[in-house]
């Protein structure tokens, strides 16, 4: 089992406030870091001030300003970018980080965002997910060309004419990439075509066990080899005691009750007990979304009084630590 951290920086959030939960997030043996795609808040219980970052000029930095942790998007949004610009800026922050980068991608899904800065957003769900296709297959070709050799493509929404395909990532042969959500048969069909990691967002254990399940059969019968990475992504809300967990919840602007049932949420038992469930289902990862990213001390409690007892399947257990630390 490995704990990444994942941020949500359009609540509202510098990169200093960014690089200080980085830094943290290093310092304190996580994973990794990870951070959402969007231009706009959401939810009446924040500002969104100073205004959006974004994903791939913060990773960027972060790049630069970090030696260990992974670092990745929860998802960088196909809508956002074409997929020869964002081939060359991803492998570009891989060359950056010296090879630590995740490629968390999705078909794109905030209307509003769209609309408030510009960007064509597809009417139908059906043209976005034929689009996101594309770009898969785009971005993973320009990465797998060898040198030497070129890339050409014939889609219906996208055409590249014969090029290099350069920049290559550091890590070869392209960086891991990480496909989400809980679609019933496109997604598992795309995950098991491209994907290095499948993610749930925000489920219940049994959704989640679920949601595995379906993916892991696409893999069966795609035929594929190469092994598949599970995780889940679950808001975090962890305090020594109930009234800590209720301060807690109290500044994310939600109830503690339901916090405990759709997160991670309690004292470092409850919280252990249900990673250990995840883990039951078939989860190898849990992205732990923090909301507070003033609060590093939630941060600081997790490491030292959560990671130390899960062992290295992940259940929660009596003792056996080992969780903290290393690279993919």
């Amino acid at each position: 089992m490995r704990l990444s951290i994942f941020l949500e920086p359009q609540q509202g959030a510098t990169y200093e406030d960014q690089l200080a939960v980085a830094r943290a997030t290093e310092d304190l043996g996580f994973d990794g870091l990870s951070r959402s795609d969007h231009y706009l808040h959401m939810g009446d219980h924040v500002s969104g001030l100073p205004g959006p970052t974004d994903a791939w000029i913060t990773l960027a930095g972060l790049a630069r300003d970090t030696s260990r942790i992974r670092l990745g998007t929860l998802m960088t949004a196909a809508t956002f970018r074409h997929p020869g610009p964002l081939a060359i800026a991803v492998a570009q922050v891989d060359r950056m980080s010296g090879g630590r980068v995740e490629f968390g991608f999705g078909a794109g899904w905030f209307e509003q965002e769209h609309a408030a800065y510009g960007i064509p957003f597809p009417a139908s769900a059906r043209e976005r997910f034929d689009r996101y296709e594309e770009q898969l297959d785009i971005i993973t070709g320009l990465w797998s060309t060898p040198v030497g050799e070129t890339f050409r493509y014939e889609g219906r929404h996208y055409r590249l004419a014969e090029g290099p395909a350069l920049p290559k990532p550091q890590q070869g042969p392209r960086p891991p990439v990480v496909i989400g959500g809980t679609g019933p048969k496109r997604t598992p069909r795309l995950a098991a075509r491209f994907a290095d990691e499948y993610n749930v967002p925000f489920c219940s254990v049994e959704e989640t066990a679920a949601a595995f399940g379906r993916t892991a059969e696409a893999v069966r019968s795609a035929g594929r080899a190469a092994p598949m990475v599970y995780s889940a992504a679950q808001v975090l809300c962890v305090g020594r005691d109930e009234a800590e967990v209720a301060r807690r919840a109290e500044r994310i602007g939600r109830e503690v009750s339901d916090l405990r049932r759709d997160g991670l949420a309690g004292t470092p038992d409850e919280v252990v007990d249900k990673i250990g469930r995840f883990a039951e289902a078939g989860a190898e990862r849990m992205y732990l979304q923090v909301l507070d990213m003033a609060d590093l001390d939630h941060l600081e409690l997790v490491a030292s009084a959560v990671a130390p007892r899960l062992d290295r399947t992940g259940s929660g257990g009596g003792g056996a630590g080992g969780l903290r630390g290393g690279t993919r």
